[in-house]
């Protein structure tokens, strides 16, 4: 099961309280402050991880609490340190304090880390407290509590290229035709109920990651087929292809098709990221099926007169995809290079 959101509750350790002890030994004319300092709490750890695809472990297990630190004890011995607790999620996952309402972290990265929980301080024993005007003082300080807040998690997957299209339009047949990867196919609407990643190699040992969402359709921003909750999935790609059906048995016009995916994404932007200022290209599907080509033909002429890059491909005979993925691969370079230079 593909889960991209959870809440959890972080609660880290207090700190060991601090000794108040005095030295007596035999044959030591001066004893004294001797008191050792409390450990430190452990604290929570949320750590990246390529071994993860889905927040579901954190459906079975919500809270996650910290060992306290070690006591101070006499004879200067300061208490253990407790350990600290690491919460491994997926690469992607961009965590927020639920209370304040504010990002900690976006791991994006193997192994990159935050700290959503700081441990206590360990208490100062007596033996750290003396002074010139109080050098035998009888008491120490406790260990202060560890941090504690609810966490709302959100998985955004990484990826180069997004599909975006209506529910068979052929998004799981083009990523499996490119990649390794292996979608659900069939001939019914909303076969793909997850994301999916696919890797597509091109040039000379170069490569580009896609990401298929489910399908989505016209009014999808109120609710009506799985909404367009999955949308959140293609916010960090750097170009989007649109994928229209062009065969002969698709009954919906061509062009009211584009214009009803450019405003979902536009009913996505107003509060979310800014999806419909990406780059995209319109590719149509199902070329094997196109027919007549009055459907080609009007689309094709809409995207020429508005300047927007256009392909035809099928996935069955594989035809047109070698131009795509060159176009594609071309353009990725492109906003590399230029996100390279602007930093």
């Amino acid at each position: 099961m593909f889960i991209d959101q959870a809440k959890i509750f972080a609660k880290a350790g207090e700190g060991g309280n601090g000794c108040s002890s005095f030295r007596r030994e035999k044959y030591v004319p001066f004893g004294g402050p001797d008191g050792g300092d409390g450990g430190k709490g452990a604290s929570i750890i949320v750590e990246a991880s390529h071994h993860l695809t889905t927040l579901i472990d954190f459906r079975y297990r919500q809270h996650y609490t910290a060992k306290r630190g070690g006591h101070g004890e006499g004879n200067n011995r300061h208490g253990k340190n407790a350990s600290d607790v690491i919460v491994r999620v997926p690469i992607g996952t961009i965590i927020r304090d639920i209370e304040e309402d504010v990002q900690l972290a976006d791991l994006t990265e193997e192994g990159a880390t935050a700290v959503v929980a700081h441990g206590g301080k360990g208490g100062r024993g007596n033996g750290k407290l003396a002074t010139s005007t109080n050098q035998s003082p009888t008491r120490a300080t406790p260990g202060t509590p560890g941090e504690a807040r609810w966490l709302h998690l959100e998985l955004k997957l990484l990826a180069d290229i997004g599909l975006v299209g209506f529910p068979n339009a052929g998004k799981s047949s083009l990523i499996a035709a490119l990649s390794a990867a292996k979608p659900k196919i069939a001939d019914y609407p909303f076969t793909t109920l997850a994301p999916q990643l696919g890797m597509v190699s091109w040039g000379d040992e170069q490569h580009f990651v896609l990401a298929d969402i489910p399908g989505i359709i016209k009014g999808a921003h109120a609710g009506k087929g799985l909404g367009i909750q999955f949308l959140r999935h293609i916010e960090r790609t750097n170009f989007l292809l649109l994928l229209i059906d062009i065969g002969e048995f698709e009954p919906d016009d061509a062009v009211e098709m584009f214009n009803a995916l450019r405003n979902e994404l536009r009913f996505y932007a107003e509060g979310h990221f800014q999806l419909d200022r990406k780059p995209f290209a319109v590719v149509g599907t199902k070329l094997d099926l196109r027919g007549d080509d009055s459907r080609l033909n009007q689309l094709q002429s809409f995207c020429v007169n508005q300047r927007i890059p256009f392909f035809t491909v099928s996935s069955a005979t594989m035809e047109g995809l070698t131009p795509l993925i060159q176009y594609v691969g071309t353009q990725l370079t492109t906003l590399r290079e230029q996100c390279v230079t602007q930093s």
